[in-house]
């Protein structure tokens, strides 16, 4: 498991299972481990996402597109990575 913290200071964790879905899902991330934590770190943009308790991290010029976009789910004070994945737009 990999433990970063955002701008704000919330730890966030990546954690084995779900960097093998992330890897499994989306295979051209695979070599982008460290981009995703970067994101996760230090942003380029972070939007509120679909949900209540979730924030999505973009980081511009990382991994195989454009944009590396990481959603993470906040329950209390910690963050877990739920996805990521690569967009050719901000989005």
């Amino acid at each position: 498991m990999w433990i970063v913290r955002t701008p704000d200071g919330a730890l966030v964790e990546l954690t084995f299972e779900r960097w093998r879905h992330i890897v499994r899902h989306h295979p051209e991330l695979s070599t982008w481990r460290r981009s995703v934590l970067a994101a996760i770190r230090s942003p380029t943009e972070v939007h509120p996402g679909h949900e209540t308790n979730e924030c999505w991290h973009y980081l511009l010029g990382a991994g195989p597109s454009m944009w590396l976009k990481v959603v993470v789910a906040f329950e209390e004070e910690r963050g877990f990575v739920v996805t990521a994945f690569a967009r050719r737009a901000f989005s």
